[in-house]
């Protein structure tokens, strides 16, 4: 069962991804409203560190997330938002509104 508390959707957008002394590229490969994974990305944040996420949706306006790391993974990183904030229900849920299924697993 998961325990999750809100449901995740996958999906492959492109995203950059900022720290304070880095910019790359990657996937946004799932995102909740908790938080987001990226793969296949060339950087590799520590975990903790706080960064900015650019993610590019069409047909939704491109927008910010900011988190921390909370983990990596074999190919990429998840990171939890810093604030919740009402915006990332809303971007969340057009995004959802897009990919149309919530992952199960």
């Amino acid at each position: 069962m998961d325990r999750r508390r809100s449901p995740r959707f996958r999906t492959r957008f492109e995203s950059i991804i900022s720290s304070s002394s880095t910019e790359a590229a990657g996937l946004l490969d799932e995102i909740s409203y908790a938080g987001a994974r990226i793969e296949e990305s060339s950087f590799k944040p520590p975990v903790g560190s706080k960064l900015t996420l650019h993610i590019f949706v069409q047909p939704v306006a491109p927008f910010e997330l900011q988190g921390q790391v909370a983990r990596h993974t074999e190919t990429g990183f998840a990171v939890i938002y810093e604030l919740f904030d009402p915006e990332i229900r809303r971007l969340v849920d057009d995004v959802s509104a897009i990919v149309s299924a919530p992952r199960i697993d």
